[in-house]
């Protein structure tokens, strides 16, 4: 069962999303949190699988809070779920370490796919939102980085890497490679050290701005 946190100034709204998790036989909404007093005492008391994340609360920033609460819990998926479409929202939460965006029109059956992508260890970024982000990383490209980095990635890497930035999860990119999840999870912390990157929102980040991995 996956426990999700949700974060939102607007009591209405967690209770609506609440319920629709709730008709999902593996999430479980088990806490929620209006500012960050309220965050830190769920993630402090309570298994918190993952946080879904109103970008503009009432008195407090989204952003600024994932970057805290990445600070003190690093391996813990965060889900942007706003009404914000502009770009630099998009991007800004990106670069603070979240797993993924969603905006508050998705539907039910993307939301929970989105959560269990995150659950997994992958990212979820799609559609505008994935556009957004990929028009930004080969802008910066363009500018800074006119070849691949020198970084060098044994064949696995490389294989894992791509993987990655194509949303697999563990289990995924262990059956589609025939490995074990624990050489997956192996095999991600080696990336994350070398690349030095915090997360795989880094990893992915990072292949696309050095042109580790073509993005088609």
């Amino acid at each position: 069962m996956i426990q999700v946190l949700i974060v939102d100034d607007h009591k209405v709204f967690r209770e609506g999303i609440a319920t629709l998790l709730e008709k999902h036989q593996n999430i479980s909404v088990i806490a929620e949190a209006s500012n960050k007093q309220e965050i830190f005492f769920n993630l402090e008391s309570k298994k918190i699988d993952v946080v879904l994340m109103d970008i503009s609360l009432n008195n407090e920033n989204g952003i600024e809070l994932s970057k805290q609460l990445l600070a003190e819990y690093e391996n813990l998926p965060i889900l942007a779920l706003s009404m914000h479409n502009e770009p630099h929202y998009i991007i800004e939460m990106i670069e603070a370490g979240a797993s993924g965006y969603l905006l508050k029109d998705t539907g039910s059956s993307e939301l929970c796919e989105a959560i269990e992508t995150v659950f997994k260890g992958g990212t979820y970024f799609r559609g505008k939102i994935a556009g957004v982000m990929l028009d930004k990383l080969r802008n910066k490209t363009i500018k800074k980085t006119p070849s691949k980095a020198n970084i060098p990635l044994s064949k696995r890497e490389t294989q894992v890497l791509k993987l990655i930035v194509d949303e697999y999860s563990n289990q995924e990119i262990a059956d589609e490679l025939f490995i074990s999840i624990r050489t997956v999870e192996t095999h991600k912390r080696n990336l994350i050290e070398k690349l030095e990157v915090k997360n795989t929102t880094g990893l992915v980040k990072y292949a696309i701005k050095h042109k580790i991995v073509e993005i088609n």
